[in-house]
């Protein structure tokens, strides 16, 4: 078994246990994930870019309490939609290689309709 198809059944355990999927359709899984996502968002809020490449221990520790929510929330998404994750993060990735040669767009940031 994965890393994680172990994250994934860890999860089920710990949602079961609390009686919690009656709760975990897909809709509110993805609206939970971007709360979540905001959340994120709110440890960068008014930090420059410099500031945000260099964070503050209890920053980094925020950023990445609210990247495990969104992993987790992630991950349980993709379970109530029977997707496999790194499955379809690999079809696209590939997908985005044809989009997206290297030779073309290197160090430029337009979408792929824009070039």
């Amino acid at each position: 078994m994965g890393d994680l198809e172990a994250l994934r059944e860890k999860l089920r355990c710990f949602v079961a246990a609390r009686d919690w999927a009656q709760f975990h359709s897909p809709k509110n899984l993805a609206m939970a994930l971007g709360g979540e996502a905001g959340e994120l968002l709110e440890v960068f809020q008014w930090l420059t870019e410099t500031d945000s490449k260099a964070l503050k221990p209890a920053q980094r520790d925020a950023a990445a309490m609210e990247i495990a929510d969104v992993f987790l929330y992630l991950v349980m998404l993709a379970d109530a939609l029977d997707l496999d994750l790194l499955e379809v993060a690999n079809r696209k990735l590939d997908l985005n290689e044809g989009r997206y040669p290297a030779d073309k767009v290197r160090g430029s940031a337009k979408k792929h309709t824009e070039y």
